[in-house]
């Protein structure tokens, strides 16, 4: 399972994918919008590398809202399941200050704060700023109650009503399902339900902005769960709402808004039931006829996850090694040439998706770690197999040289056939 911190300690290659993401999060944060599509395997780290960008959009003060589409959060549906997944949105909103989720009552606050501290300045009350400020969301769907609600929230900071202040989070995280408790909780006539998920999205976009954070950036990972539809209708409903983002995305109609979706090549590419099945988005994303031959645009909506090299793969390991054994190098409980001969026992056991969608790799090298932790004595070519621990082997890898940042970028760049004179391979 993919870390909710600490991604940088084991991310390995996937350099360019993730310039082409910080130019997207520069581009939000400079009032505009982007969309992408990261398109994977199962296991090649697609989750992975949607939590790197997220704790990225992080560090660019950005706030970040991540869930996985399930059979009961879907982007639009009629029986709540879009005001489902609008409420997961919610429940895992983070900023830096808090990106571990949960951080919709201090983006409010911060608001609400920022107010009063304009309303000393100007002598005025802090309620006239805040209305001030949300007089622009009063123009678009929905923003009046939105106003309302961060109004009342306002009164009960004011007040020390600490149940009026409830009622605006639970309002804003989708929490009310009727209209009726809604009026009697916060005297607003709407709530966010199915018909209004997307809308109350480029609000609060909006909203985050006001605060002072430079953006909003949605994370939605398996949307393969929208390609396994069985009904043809709810799935072409889905699709006409993810092309809907798409228009306002490259549009640049949802300002400081960005989503990031992940999906597999059956959900992207299948003309019967995948996003290629509705002609809008396949003109949209059909690939650029250019690239080929190893060359990849980097600016397209769909971005490809790449198999990871032989040399990435070793890094890779070896970082696993480095954490596992908490930082410290003398507690390592593999030695170089071993981990060696592990990929190698994988290359001949699995072939070339050992390193092509690497979880059953890492897996299967965590539990070899678990192992030898667990029994001091034994010895790693026990487990491993035939497999021999000395440098025989068919497969050409780069030497490893101190881990330095400057080394690392080499490697990720590396070729497996010729190199340069000054990088010499060396046979396992």
């Amino acid at each position: 399972m993919v870390p909710r911190s600490g991604q940088h300690l084991i991310q390995v290659g996937r350099v360019r994918e993730l310039e082409a993401l910080i130019k997207d999060i520069e581009r939000i944060a400079g009032d505009g919008s982007a969309i992408r599509f990261v398109i994977g395997e199962y296991g090649s780290g697609k989750t992975f590398f949607l939590s790197l960008v997220r704790s990225i959009a992080l560090q660019k003060k950005l706030v970040s809202a991540h869930a996985d589409l399930t059979p009961d959060r879907r982007l639009h549906a009629s029986n709540g399941q879009a005001r489902s997944l609008y409420a997961e949105l919610m429940r895992n909103l983070s900023t830096r200050a808090k990106p571990e989720g949960g951080a919709i009552a201090s983006v409010v606050e911060k608001f609400v704060t920022s107010a009063m501290a304009e309303g000393r300045k100007r002598q005025v009350d802090p309620e006239i700023i805040i209305r001030e400020r949300l007089a622009q969301l009063s123009e678009m769907v929905g923003g009046y109650d939105f106003a309302e609600v961060i109004a009342a929230y306002w009164r009960g900071h004011d007040t020390g009503d600490d149940v009026l202040k409830s009622s605006s989070i639970r309002w804003l995280r989708g929490e009310y399902s009727t209209k009726t408790d809604a009026k009697k909780a916060l005297g607003v006539r709407t709530i966010i339900d199915d018909a209004n998920f997307y809308d109350q999205l480029k609000l609060f976009a909006q909203f985050v902005r006001l605060a002072g954070y430079e953006g909003f950036i949605v994370c939605l990972d398996e949307l393969v769960n929208l390609y396994k539809l069985a009904n043809t209708q709810a799935r072409n409903s889905n699709y006409e709402q993810i092309l809907r983002i798409l228009n306002d995305s490259l549009q640049g109609t949802a300002d400081g808004l960005g989503f990031v979706l992940g999906g597999t090549p059956e959900f992207l590419m299948d003309t019967r039931k995948g996003l290629y099945s509705y002609e809008a988005l396949q003109s949209r994303l059909a690939e650029n006829t250019f690239a080929g031959n190893g060359i990849v645009d980097y600016s397209h909506p769909v971005i490809r996850l790449a198999s990871l090299s032989q040399e990435d793969l070793y890094v890779l390991l070896t970082k696993i090694r480095h954490v596992f054994a908490g930082g410290e190098p003398q507690q390592y409980l593999l030695s170089d040439e071993a981990i060696q001969a592990f990929m190698q026992h994988c290359f001949k056991s699995v072939g070339e998706a050992y390193f092509r969608t690497p979880r059953n790799t890492i897996t299967a090298f965590i539990n070899l770690l678990a192992v030898l932790e667990q029994n001091p004595t034994a010895s790693a070519v026990d487990f491993i197999g035939s497999v021999s621990l000395q440098k025989e082997s068919n497969l050409d890898l780069l030497p490893i040289e101190p881990e330095t940042e400057k080394n690392e970028e080499k490697l990720v760049t590396a070729s497996v056939k010729e190199e340069e004179d000054d990088l010499a391979s060396f046979k396992l």
